[in-house]
Order: structure tokens, then sequence, then C-alpha cells
């Protein structure tokens, strides 16, 4: 291996928070190797963008980038460019086409390979390493995580849930638990460190089963929560079908375990969900909704609508909306429908609502939802909740940004407070999306 300026690397992650994870593991390979990590893509030899494939416009992003970087390897002899993650193993060889300045392509199986793919590129090939490895979880790498506040923790990878419109089980692959020992020894590690919360992180977590005794993610979440009784444990992405009385009983009973769940829905039509794949009706889902309500009353709940699938008729549509006007979610993630080439519905169900009707509903959807969320965060003034402190404010240093246990936004005045502590803040305004406040 070469040495200097040329082996020292920069990772530009785009997408979720597995994503996020990944960029953590790749970090820890390549130092491991003996390369240094850059603290911006100016300083950096190597660049990887670690990408995303699950919407359209995030493709769309990654290709305006590359034109960026075409530029900047013309002015830069020597620089090398991987593509990394989801992408490159969703459109495999067709990536190498997007742009001449792409030097190699690694899949999310494929980490461990990244030393030698850097090496086959400077020996003046354009390598691939895109195999999918069901035996990968990649135990035995410590991550270097960017925050020494919050930590995600991935307890799986893949998902057996095939979605219609969903390209993750051909970017991710099968489900693949981690064992519950090494889980809880990585949370033993960070606890000690002093990490405030941890996430634990799968495609579909709550689907998580330890590989040697079969123990499910609520003895999973309860096990992390007293190994780490100093931090708060959230989790994240779940799947209607997998919530189970034991996990929704584990939140409640660990104080600990933030009271916030993200419980994607994607339509509030059991015609449309059947569609979709999903796996359950509305009706299975407002009775999980309940259930939920029922044991941690002071829950928060987000979630994931899609506007538009196919075939959604009006009537479908109303049924959504009448959904939120219902449950009134704290927040939602919301999309129209695009075509995500090779999913089921890609092959077998025609993308049969127009554009602007898509646009339309998305809209309604995104009006109805902001209502709601000003309502929830207004009825939070004058209220005194527990903030723990992220970071400093994007406009001020005056101020700090920090999330409640229900993963409520809040910025607030510092007045010698930093990130890393748990104040208690004084909440004085609200919008759709964030508190604004003052320490207690």
């Amino acid at each position: 291996m070469t040495t200097g300026w040329s082996n020292t690397f920069y990772i530009h992650t785009f997408g979720c928070q597995m994503n996020q994870a990944d960029s953590s593991i790749m970090t820890a390979l390549l130092l491991n190797e003996g390369y240094s990590q850059a603290e911006n893509e100016d300083e950096a030899g190597i660049i990887l963008l670690n990408t995303c494939a699950v919407r359209e416009n995030a493709v769309d992003r990654i290709e305006n980038y590359l034109q960026h970087l075409q530029g900047l390897k013309k002015r830069r002899k020597g620089l090398i460019l991987g593509i990394t993650g989801c992408i490159p193993q969703y459109r495999k060889e067709e990536t190498l086409g997007l742009s001449g300045a792409i030097d190699f392509l690694a899949g999310p199986d494929s980490y461990r390979a990244l030393p030698f793919l850097i090496e086959e590129v400077r020996a003046g090939r354009r390598p691939s390493a895109l195999e999918f490895n069901p035996a990968e979880t990649y135990e035995g790498i410590d991550p270097r995580r960017p925050s020494s506040i919050s930590a995600f923790v991935p307890v799986m990878r893949g998902c057996n849930n095939m979605c219609a419109y969903c390209v993750v089980p051909f970017t991710r692959g099968r489900e693949r638990s981690h064992r519950f020992s090494s889980v809880l020894a990585e949370v033993r590690k960070l606890s000690s460190a002093g990490y405030r919360e941890i996430t634990l992180l799968g495609q579909n977590v709550n689907s998580y089963s330890d590989p040697g005794e079969g123990r499910s993610f609520a003895e999973l979440l309860g096990a992390v929560s007293q190994e780490a009784p100093a931090a708060r444990i959230r989790f994240t992405t779940s799947h209607p079908k997998d919530i189970s009385e034991a996990l929704v009983r584990a939140i409640a009973e660990r104080p600990n375990i933030c009271n916030h769940i993200h419980l994607p829905v994607q339509s509030g039509s059991s015609r449309v969900l059947a569609q979709m794949n999903r796996g359950h009706s509305i009706e299975e889902y407002r009775e999980k909704i309940a259930l939920i309500r029922s044991v941690i009353p002071r829950v928060a709940l987000s979630t994931d609508i899609i506007a538009g699938f196919c075939g959604e008729e009006e009537s479908d549509h109303q049924s959504t909306l009448q959904l939120l006007s219902d449950i009134r979610f704290d927040l939602a993630y919301t999309f129209f429908y695009s075509t995500r080439p090779g999913t089921l519905a890609a092959r077998t169900l025609a993308d049969d609502v127009p554009e602007e009707v898509k646009k339309r509903r998305l809209q309604e959807i995104i009006d109805l939802q902001n209502s709601i969320s000003s309502e929830i965060y207004q009825q939070a003034v004058g209220s005194v909740v527990e903030v723990l402190a992220e970071s400093e404010s994007r406009r001020s240093s005056a101020q700090l940004m920090g999330r409640t246990d229900t993963n409520r936004a809040v910025v607030f005045e510092r007045q010698g407070h930093h990130p890393g502590e748990l104040v208690d803040v004084v909440i004085t305004g609200a919008t759709s999306a964030t508190l604004t406040g003052r320490p207690a």
C-alpha cells in the first residue's frame, strides 16, 4: 500500500441511519488497514459515496454529486472515487456507466474488501464487489462513530418483507440477526464510554431473532436497556405486523426506553395495503396503535406515507387522510410513489395515477399532517421537558438543539449547558416541527 496524502479518505453518506452506521464500519475497516480519515473531501485521496436507492430522488442526488466529483478528479491526479452501498448493489454494473469518474463499486456486504478494491484501482483495474453474503454482520468490527453522544447499533441486516414498492430486499439481501451476546457487548462498551443515547437499527428491527437461541427483539430491547441504564434507548424501523404486546410492555416497563415508535403505515386503505403486499390490513394497524397507546399513554408516534401508489383511487386517498386525522401522528415522512425497477410493483402493477394527482394528494397529506403536528406541539407550550442536548443550534452558538424522549426536536437557550447534558427545558414556543424554550 502506498503512503501519504493518497491514503486519506472521506466518506459522504446519503440516506438512512443504517447507511450512517455502515459508514462508521467502513471508517473502522480503513483505519485498521493504515488509512487516515480526512476532515473533508478536499483533503482526501479517496472519496467514498455511501449511497441510498430507496427513493428515486436519492439516485438523482448521487448523479448530480458525481458531476461535481468528475471535475474534482480532473483537477487532482490520483484521486480515487468509490461508490458503495445500495445503489451499486441495486443497479450493479449499470452504476459504472453513471460517470467515468467512478473507480470501483462495493455493496453493503462487501466493505471488508475496500482495501483490496483500492489497490485494484491503483493497479489499473475498475473492480466491483457486489456479492450478497448472508453470513455478514460485521461482527468484530468496532465502528468509528462521528458522535460521542449518540450511537447507532445495527442488530440485524436485510429484509424478508417483499413490499411491492421497496428495493431493500434487492440491495441488502435476506434478514440475518446479530448474536444477542454481541449486541449486548457493543452496548456495554458504549455505556462504559459514556454514550447518552443508543439506537438499535434494522430494516425491520422488531423481527429480530437471535440466531443462537431465537430470543426476540422484545427480549433484546429489555436487556439492552438494563445494560446501559444511564443511556436513552431507541429503535427503528418497525413493521406493524411484528409489533407484539411483549415489545410494547418492554417499552412501558423500562424507564430509559424512549416513548417514541416509528411505525410506517404507507396508506390508510386496506385495498392499497394489499396491493403494496404489506401483510396487514388498516384495521390490524389501528389495533396495534390502540395496543401501544393503552400500554404507553405518553407515546409519540410517527409514520411513513406513500401517495398515489398503483391503483390508488380517490376514496383510498381519503382513507389515508382519515387515518391521519384519527391517529394524530407527531410526524409523517411523506412521498409520492415512483417506480423502482425490479420491484414487485414494477413487474406486476401499472403506475396508473397521473403525476399531477400524486402531487396534489401528497400536498393534501402534508397540509393535514402539518396542522396536526402544529396542534400537538402547541400543546407542549408551558410544559417542562427533559432534553438531551445533541449539538449547537445551526443558527447560533448561544442555543443548543436536542430531543425529548418522545423524539421532539427542541432548540433552547444555552445558558452554560453543553452537548451531552440532559436539560430540563421550559417550552416557550412551537412550530409544526420544532419546540423552543429555555432551561428551567
